[in-house]
């Protein structure tokens, strides 16, 4: 009989790598297809608000305790003018969205997003317009959303029927100003975005003085420019912002099972080498501040190869974004339209998996990852059709983190086998280095003194195996081993519907043992398990 493959994974309470903040397990939504226009608004759904919410989608969003949203974009927010989107909605003006051909017609506006926040219990932080805004927008918005009143954009919020301000306190400068894709692109010019970054937030700081700014570097790591752009800008504003912006998706086909469960090793590579670019600029400019990271766009992508152009070099990238088609017709999404979603469209085991495995890769840089914002995590929490609502599989993780992973961040010390990432390319820009080494086991922990909780993550990443985990946890005394929750299905491409919700759930594992300060068990191919500890006097 075969023998199975072993792990060890080593904790200590002394091993801590900083504070988790609530604000890492945040979302990011920008007003794509049905995610606005049809799941958080439809005036005719049958439970729809007096803004017409949907109360359903609220309700479920809301019991997840999501503790921040990233908003309205995205792309769509450089040539977004929000000042036509507040007061009356039938005098707001419906206007053309350069970034995705579609018309924006601003019945969700600043506001509504605001109040939606408001509604689902959720912290709102907020991308403005640098691409075809600048300076003044950014003092208004500023004014209009947190200033008590007694000048003309607070007075009109209240006017608006908002009395209080807001109180917004991570404001987003722009969106992806580097790439040539985005309106009013700074791509040519990073330390001119870095001089307005600078401009903007030291303005936006005297309207509120206790509000923090988010200032963008290279939008990805695979771009010709990254991250020499980075430094340029970073350096015309480091004392003025108190985060940096980093955006990744990282692509693989679906039958590239290395590429996809050790995809997160490209975001560490990606935070490493931002941390790193900070820390050197800290020393040149002789600065106290040390510079924290927000990771406010991240998935990853399921998806075909796409054809290459071999010597084409950043060309290729240009070449994507410069093409003009005749026949291109922009789209008006009607809320009350939403296509069939109750079938799902991606494999949501493996969804699930790659995403918590970049939270988690998140939680051993809580030192400096602050805030992470999942692409779609709005779905990934509470997917809809035009009539319901449910939870896919993605959810179990996600919210099990929501509401496990306080505290601080511990080092797991994890031996096992590893495999290889053989380098790949997906497309003329999306190419990924070989990668050696990867642990089948990816492990991270969060270690909560006060509530007497800790809670240890493990995914297995192998796709052929299950492993036998010794834990050893012996250096926290006084505490036992609650339960093992783990998630896995036989088929990787199983997923939700509303038809048959629990196709895919976590269940309490039987194999769990505890004894001497070790936990030991299986955890199966294609897994995600949590290990529950808590104090004996809670």
């Amino acid at each position: 009989m075969k023998e199975a493959k072993k792990a060890t994974v080593f904790l200590h309470p002394g091993h801590r790598i900083g504070e988790i903040s609530p604000r890492l397990f945040g979302a990011f939504i920008e007003p794509i297809g049905t995610i606005v226009d049809g799941s958080m608004y439809n005036p005719k759904h049958v439970s729809a608000d007096e803004l017409g919410f949907r109360t359903d989608f609220l309700q479920a969003v809301r019991e997840t305790g999501l503790p921040a949203v990233r908003l309205p974009g995205g792309n769509f927010v450089s040539g977004w003018n929000w000042k036509d989107s507040i007061g009356p909605v039938e005098k707001r003006k419906k206007h053309l969205d350069l970034a995705w051909f579609q018309y924006i017609t601003n019945q969700v506006g600043h506001d509504e997003y605001l109040r939606w926040s408001e509604k689902a219990g959720t912290e709102p932080m907020y991308t403005i317009n640098l691409g075809t805004g600048g300076i003044e927008d950014a003092i208004d918005i500023a004014a209009y959303t947190n200033h008590p009143g007694g000048e003309y954009w607070s007075d009109l919020r209240q006017k608006n029927g908002h009395e209080k301000p807001y109180g917004v306190k991570i404001w987003y400068l722009g969106n992806e100003m580097d790439g040539p894709w985005q309106i009013g692109s700074w791509e040519k010019a990073p330390r001119g975005y870095g001089v307005l970054a600078n401009e903007v937030s030291k303005a936006m700081k005297w309207v509120d003085p206790t509000i923090e700014t988010v200032a963008c570097v290279s939008s990805s790591p695979n771009l010709s420019h990254y991250p020499q752009w980075d430094m340029d800008v970073l350096e015309q504003c480091y004392e003025s912002v108190d985060y940096i912006s980093l955006h990744h998706y990282h692509a693989a086909t679906p039958d590239n099972l290395p590429a996809l469960m050790g995809g997160s090793v490209y975001f560490e590579n990606y935070i490493n080498t931002e941390i790193a670019l900070c820390d050197f600029l800290q020393a040149k400019l002789r600065s106290p501040r040390k510079m924290m990271l927000s990771f406010d766009e991240y998935a990853t992508i399921l998806r075909p190869a796409e054809e290459l152009h071999p010597g084409y070099g950043p060309h290729a990238i240009y070449a994507a974004h410069y093409r003009f088609d005749q026949n291109r017709e922009y789209v008006l999404h009607d809320p009350d339209h939403m296509e069939g979603a109750r079938a799902p469209k991606i494999p949501q085991m493996m969804e699930a998996l790659t995403n918590t495995s970049t939270l988690m890769a998140f939680l051993r840089h809580a030192d400096r990852v602050k805030i992470g914002c999942m692409t779609s995590g709005l779905a990934a929490l509470a997917r809809t059709d035009r009539e319901h609502v449910w939870k896919p599989a993605g959810y179990y993780p996600y919210e099990d983190m929501i509401r496990h992973a306080t505290g601080v961040s511990l080092r797991p010390l994890v031996t096992c086998d590893c495999f290889d990432i053989p380098g790949y390319a997906m497309d003329d820009n999306s190419q990924y280095q070989t990668q050696r080494g990867v642990p089948y086991i990816d492990a991270a922990a969060a270690y909560d003194e006060e509530k007497g909780e800790m809670t240890v993550y493990i995914i297995n990443r192998s796709w052929e195996e299950d492993f036998e985990i010794d834990l050893d946890v012996s250096h926290f005394h006084g505490y036992t081993l609650k339960e093992h929750v783990q998630m896995y299905s036989e088929d990787p491409q199983a997923g939700n519907t509303w038809e048959d919700p629990e196709k895919v759930k976590p269940s309490v594992s039987e194999a769990a043992d505890f004894k001497d300060g070790r936990i030991t068990s299986v955890v199966k191919k294609l897994s995600w398990n949590a290990f529950r500890l808590v104090r004996a006097d809670r």
